[in-house]
């Protein structure tokens, strides 16, 4: 349908397999799969708010600076994109990251894509990451809790002999 309706909204040098590949239209209603989700049509999904960030990093920047060991933002290069600013051999693991939005389950439906790919090209809804002691994970909490922000502790690092994350789903474990 979009394929041929909308012939500027993709690159003519692609192949024709892989152009709007999905089985929905952004009219499509999608019936929730669990409680935390409500009905909504593929096109709010897509569109659905993206939070900015700026507000709760300057206030953490201006006032913990000292506390933060490092930040990630997970777009592009999804849950894997801490792996390309470690500083060294360290395991990072991801085993307590937050529901993953609808979205990403339809998505995984229409391209047929297992969890490994699914967390390497997606946020899979976890967004930021600030890299700080245990200790001081309570304080970057509330500050996003004073923006409206939903935060909590994902995961932890620790010493390894290689670079490795590794991501615990339920009683699946995925690394990389």
């Amino acid at each position: 349908f979009y394929a041929e309706n909308f012939k500027e909204s993709y690159d003519n040098g692609l192949q024709e397999e892989v152009i709007y590949i999905g089985t929905h239209k952004l009219s499509d209603a999608v019936e929730p799969q669990t409680s935390n989700h409500k009905r909504q049509t593929i096109g709010e999904l897509i569109l659905s708010p993206t939070r900015t960030y700026a507000p709760v990093m300057k206030q953490l920047l201006e006032n913990q600076f000292d506390k933060i060991h490092g930040l990630v933002h997970c777009s592009g290069g999804g849950q894997t994109k801490c792996m390309k600013y470690l500083p060294g051999n360290f395991r990072v693991i991801k085993d307590n990251l937050f529901e993953a939005p609808e979205i990403f389950r339809i998505l995984q439906q229409n391209s047929s894509s297992n969890n490994k790919e699914m967390y390497e090209v997606f946020n899979m809804g976890c967004r930021l990451e600030i890299y700080c002691e245990a200790a001081d994970a309570a304080v970057m909490i509330d500050a996003a809790s004073q923006f409206g922000i939903d935060a909590q502790v994902i995961g932890r690092v620790e010493a390894s002999d290689k670079k490795e994350l590794l991501i615990r789903l339920g009683g699946e474990e995925i690394r990389y």
